[in-house]
């Protein structure tokens, strides 16, 4: 297939606002790939460069981008490139590493640009920065798979959810059909996507939502990691499926040492902790997961802690179909009982309210409720495991807003916010897509759109007139921002109408904020 025929749907599905006609053209694109070229299809649709399995990653900047650009010289007026054609310079890119390897992966990329036309260049863009925007999520995609090979949508998405790479399952899907779908399993050294949970406002409504019989977890301010062993061989990888298995050698040992059972599937949380045992910020924890060089150095310099609190798979059989409650019987057993997230079953409401507290004082960001009957559903999201954690809120300024693409496309919906700084200005403090309707979506691109000061077709710069209360996890440390800190997952609670942005918090107190989150964790020493 040449990738002009990609660039073709691209521009269609960008272009079209129905679900029913983005699924009808994706899945009669799909029909027509060879079997080759499914992978690199699957991957490209979903915004990737590379299929979710494969654990490279291509480590090109936007800088590096756009210098390849400008050597690529004019584009082409007649197309020449095939799809595989880049699939094959994507994956020449991600093998190049070390002294110089950035000087020849602009040269690779400069060659592929060199040869693409105007419009497929915009999409290789597209695709190297991971944001397609035409309006395709996984879940058409899925449905495009359905409707190309007959097999019901269900089918597909219990494949999708066991392999964790759509990529792999379109393959299987179009050259198997329904049949190969229905046998796919769980697989040792196959990273499944990890159960999700939704938020929940306090402890009553877990015991609603749950018969009155919960268990509660604390809930870790760490990093999620799925670990698979075989024997003597341990391999572990993150929450978005990237392996980390040579940047934690102490998991490694761990697991091998204290999992007792031959073939072990086994989820958790691994935590930073500082010289007293409490846990450090989630910053230090992202240190050691980017290490590559020097792991002996940095796992001295920031140990982590493991906590087990699921098992999937345990010696030849799958258990993600068993109750939780049966699923931690059996992960108590394979452990001996080391490394467990600390976990009660309250008897009444109270004793859960006292265990959220003691969650809180050992520096956790509150607790997991999980129905005791619950199967482990990947990557589902649903009440049958309930997070509650007591956020913090900040009132910020929306200062401009960027534009959104898919189902947001034509409203602003990227929200960049900023506290007051010192002199009475504006700090910025991060950026958030979450937390309104599309109704309230509608309503603020209107009103930020009054208020534009500027436009590069991108972002909106607007006057600070619109205060937002912010929820967020923490406050980070980050030289991005000329204030010095970001918010970490921040979401608008709600548009505070009642308040001028000389109201919005001051940035004094968010560096009191952000040294009080220091009172339950530990701080690094520098």
């Amino acid at each position: 297939m040449r990738f002009e025929e990609f660039c073709d749907l691209c521009r269609d599905l960008e272009a079209t606002r129905s679900r029913l006609a983005k699924t009808a053209r994706t899945a009669a694109f799909l029909r027509r790939l060879a079997p080759e070229e499914i992978p690199a299809a699957a991957a490209f649709l979903a915004g990737r460069a590379l299929p979710a399995s494969d654990p490279r990653a291509l480590e090109v900047s936007w800088a590096a981008l756009a210098e390849a650009q400008r050597a690529a010289g004019p584009p082409p007026a007649t197309p020449t490139l095939g799809l595989l054609d880049v699939a094959g310079a994507f994956s020449d890119v991600a093998a190049l590493s070390g002294p110089g390897s950035r000087r020849a992966k602009v040269e690779r990329l400069r060659a592929l640009l060199a040869q693409a036309t105007d419009e497929e260049r915009r999409v290789l863009q597209r695709i190297l920065l991971g944001e397609m925007r035409i309006g395709l999520d996984e879940g058409l995609l899925q449905d495009a798979l359905a409707q190309a090979t007959g097999a019901s949508p269900a089918l597909v998405r219990r494949a999708a959810l066991v392999r964790a790479d759509l990529a792999a399952v379109a393959r299987i899907a179009l050259t198997q059909g329904p049949v190969g779908l229905e046998g796919v399993g769980v697989q040792v050294f196959v990273p499944l996507l990890p159960m999700l949970a939704e938020v929940a406002d306090d402890l009553t409504e877990v015991f609603a939502a749950h018969g009155g019989r919960t268990a509660l977890e604390y809930k870790y301010d760490g990093a999620r990691v799925q670990i698979h062993r075989r024997g003597d061989v341990v391999r572990i990888w993150s929450r978005r499926q990237s392996e980390v298995t040579s940047s934690l050698p102490e998991v490694v040992t761990l697991a091998q040492r204290e999992l007792h059972a031959r073939e072990v599937i086994a989820d958790g949380e691994v935590v930073a902790v500082g010289p007293e045992g409490r846990p450090l910020p989630f910053q230090d924890l992202m240190r050691r997961f980017r290490r590559v060089r020097a792991v002996d150095e940095a796992a001295r310099a920031i140990p982590l802690v493991l906590h087990l609190f699921d098992l999937l798979w345990l010696d030849g059989r799958a258990l993600i179909d068993e109750p939780y409650e049966a699923r931690w019987a059996l992960l108590e057993r394979t452990s001996g009982g080391g490394h467990l997230a600390r976990r009660i079953v309250p008897a009444t409401l109270d004793e859960a309210r006292a265990f959220l507290a003691e969650a809180l004082a050992a520096g956790t960001e509150g607790l997991m409720a999980k129905a005791l009957d619950s199967p482990y559903m990947p990557g589902s999201r649903g009440k049958r495991w309930l997070k509650v954690k007591p956020a913090e809120t900040v009132d910020c300024v929306v200062v401009a807003a960027d534009w959104g693409s898919g189902r947001r496309r034509g409203w602003l919906s990227n929200y960049h916010l900023a506290v007051r700084d010192d002199s009475g200005g504006w700090a910025p403090v991060g950026k958030t897509f979450k937390g309104l309707t599309d109704d309230e979506f509608r309503a603020m691109t209107a009103r930020l759109q009054a208020l534009a000061v500027a436009d590069d077709g991108v972002t909106v710069s607007v006057r600070p007139a619109v205060v937002v209360e912010v929820a967020y996890n923490e406050i980070q440390h980050s030289p991005q921002y000329s204030s010095g800190f970001a918010l970490r997952f921040a979401r608008v609670v709600r548009i505070r109408d009642d308040k001028r942005p000389e109201d919005a918090t001051p940035l004094a107190h968010l560096r009191v904020l952000y040294e009080r989150q220091f009172e339950a964790k530990s701080r690094r020493a520098t």
